[in-house]
């Protein structure tokens, strides 16, 4: 493709971004509004605080500062002890041992113990209960509690990722008895507590060792996160920011804009069992048909590196050899017109994405990219909460989202197999490949480390060839925040972890 076919776009983009620098020089101020808590302004709000059903990345980022958990894991994706050291006692027992310090209080002052473990475990595990995450923890067989600090879990198999399965936040025991709302009202023992949830939009949270106020607003517009942030009333603001906005936050001098290299995994997915997006001629097609380093370049300002599977490459069980359909725009015309399309009869699409101008900005791109192979694409764009959820009903037959987050690699079970559809996973498309479910279950069994690399490489080669997902990128972070605002650090997954050390340096003006 040559430049002068995204013009169009980049173009608009300009206009757009000079617009916004006027709007921005002209009413942004250097005064602060009186407050003492810290904000981040972020583009979406979670949609669930309770850790047994949130899905979502927002959700799971928020869950993981409220709830304490078993396991976490380390820059390597190794599991590492949080709450509980393990023991290996044999190939489908484990010994967990609670350990005493952080987390071992719930914020109502009761004490976090292996019933309230084995409490939280037992609730996802019961079908009744249509928890999101049972599919990956149905190989637990039974919990069994040895004292307030101990507890043994026996499994159906041998699985030797099992510690890093265990990585939901603990709830007390005694309020999931009673039928707390722990959406509306969280309970956990994690480093912030919850304050108050006064709308969708405002989160507002403590800080346990030192009191510090956490708000966390959702500011679904990026330039009024920019301009909040130039005024004071927000002090961070993370990702889903156009090129021009960064650009222009980089030229202030009140302001520092940091960006980290990220894991997080872009996508196409696509409805399995519709008639056309079914056929992985046409999947093909459409990924020879994006030209996504133009993509990059131009509306992610080089803030992505290009994805060829779910895992990275650097991932102990990641395929570095993988690198996605190249852009061919030739090769994507004669698939199509394999099918039986042409100029004159175009083949059409329905695109789900949602309302965020930035995913908005990208799937412009693509449908543009698309038309000129011959892929008529009709967009539709929602807010958060109905594009998630006609995403997870599957209704849909082609849409753009991205997996956040990913530590371990039964991620594939959850997505992938053939049993994982929901609600007892995330298969949203409706895959079905015997060999993938194979590889999936012969990885679950393997007897050590180098054996699963080498299946999950496999697998992923699978995937590559059957095109459940085409894959698009991993997108880097960024965050940008007022110059006495210190401490906050991002991670390669996004996470909100820089909330635990992040303060306001005092004593100095800034603008």
């Amino acid at each position: 493709m040559s430049i002068s076919r995204i013009i169009p776009i980049a173009a608009g983009s300009r206009r757009l971004g000079c617009g916004l620098v006027l709007l921005l020089c002209l009413l942004a101020g250097c005064a602060r509004p009186p407050h003492t808590a810290i904000r981040l302004g972020i583009a979406g709000s979670p949609t669930n605080l309770d850790p047994r059903f949130a899905t979502d990345a927002t959700s799971a980022r928020i869950d993981r500062l409220l709830y304490a958990r078993l396991v976490d894991f380390d820059d390597h994706f190794d599991p590492v002890p949080a709450l509980a050291d393990w023991q290996r006692l044999d190939a489908t027992h484990y010994r967990f041992h609670l350990r005493s310090g952080p987390g071992r209080t719930f914020h109502d002052g009761s004490r976090l113990t292996a019933r309230d473990v084995k409490a939280t475990y037992d609730y996802v595990l019961d079908p009744a209960h249509a928890s999101p995450h049972r599919t990956g923890l149905a190989l637990i067989r039974d919990i069994r509690v040895l004292d307030p600090d101990t507890l043994e879990f026996s499994l159906d198999h041998p699985d030797p990722l099992f510690p890093g399965y265990l990585v939901l936040g603990i709830l007390p025991a005694r309020a999931m008895a009673a039928g707390r709302d722990f959406n509306r009202r969280p309970l956990g023992s994690g480093p912030l507590r919850f304050l108050a949830r006064p709308d969708q939009d405002r989160l507002m949270l403590q800080r346990i060792r030192d009191g510090q106020t956490i708000e966390i607003l959702r500011v679904k517009d990026a330039t009024v996160r920019v301009l909040k942030l130039l005024r004071g009333e927000l002090d961070i603001v993370q990702n889903d920011l156009p090129a021009e906005l960064l650009a222009y936050l980089d030229r202030k001098p009140g302001i520092r804009v940091t960006r980290v290299r990220g894991t997080n995994f872009s996508y196409i997915g696509f409805n399995l069992k519709d008639p056309l997006t079914g056929k992985r001629a046409f999947r093909a097609a459409v990924g020879h048909g994006i030209d996504r380093r133009r993509i990059v370049r131009y509306l992610l300002a080089g803030a992505a590196r290009l994805a060829g599977a779910l895992l990275p490459p650097e991932h102990w069980a990641g395929a570095p050899g993988l690198h996605g359909l190249d852009y061919d725009p030739q090769q994507a015309r004669a698939l199509l017109h394999g099918l039986g399309f042409d100029r004159l009869h175009p083949a059409e699409v329905t695109y789900k994405t949602s309302s965020n101008a930035l995913r908005i900005r990208i799937a412009t791109a693509i449908q543009d990219q698309l038309r000129r192979v011959g892929i008529r694409v009709r967009l539709q764009t929602y807010d958060w909460g109905t594009f998630y959820g006609d995403i997870k009903a599957g209704r849909f037959q082609m849409y753009s989202l991205s997996w956040v987050g990913i530590q371990t690699p039964d991620i594939f079970r959850y997505i992938f197999h053939s049993r994982s559809v929901p609600p007892a996973g995330a298969n949203r498309g409706r895959y079905a490949d015997a060999e993938t479910d194979r590889l999936i279950e012969a990885a679950a069994r393997a007897p050590d480390r180098a054996r699963q690399a080498r299946l999950y490489r496999r697998l992923q080669r699978r995937l590559a060839q059957t095109l459940p997902y085409v894959p698009l990128w991993y997108e880097d972070h960024v965050f940008a925040a007022r110059r006495d605002i210190v401490g906050y650090h991002l991670g390669t997954t996004g996470d909100y972890d820089g909330l635990l050390s992040v303060h306001r340096r005092t004593g100095r003006k800034t603008s």
